[in-house]
């Protein structure tokens, strides 16, 4: 492969820049595992769901306004579950964290915002389901939203069966 000029540096091919497997290509790899892994145990706890459903679309779906969290309709935003029971939806974000950083606390504090914003909305619960390593340098910021929001929880959690007790 060298020799053909198919690759023209061996050891970013061993790493795997040469072959789309830098930073960018693993980008959101672990997010996109985490989904798999809730919406495994969504399946277990037989309740009906939505997959990437977005803040407008559930507004018109239940007639429900949910401006105090689109800063009165001007922005939009995707959760990755929505489950909706006959007394409450539930939106639920998922995320994975392998290292730490900025993007963990930047989230931290979204969701914190969003958390306070939604409890003047009756009938509307928003959950966020987090877990790896990178939250051990980022904890403080963790521990602020989880002083905050009612429904944060991890992966030991889904394997105790949190989704049968919260939304059934």
């Amino acid at each position: 492969m060298l020799q053909n000029h198919i690759i023209s540096n061996l050891y970013d091919y061993v790493t795997g820049v040469e072959v789309g497997l830098g930073s960018n290509g693993r980008k959101n790899r672990g997010g996109h595992q985490m989904e798999d892994l809730v919406e495994s145990y969504l399946k277990k706890a037989c309740v009906e769901y939505y997959k990437e459903m977005y803040l407008t679309e559930i507004e018109s779906k239940w007639n429900v306004d949910l401006s105090a969290i689109s800063a009165e309709g001007t922005s939009t935003k995707r959760w990755d579950f929505v489950v909706k029971t006959p007394s409450c939806i539930y939106v639920i974000e998922t995320n994975f964290y392998t290292s730490g950083g900025s993007k963990l606390n930047e989230t931290a504090r979204s969701y914190k915002m969003i958390a306070e914003e939604s409890k003047a909305i009756s009938g509307f619960k928003f959950v966020w389901i987090t877990d790896g390593g990178g939250w051990i340098s980022a904890r403080r910021n963790l521990e602020e939203t989880f002083n905050v929001l009612e429904n944060i929880y991890n992966i030991a959690d889904m394997e105790n069966n949190v989704f049968i007790k919260l939304l059934q």
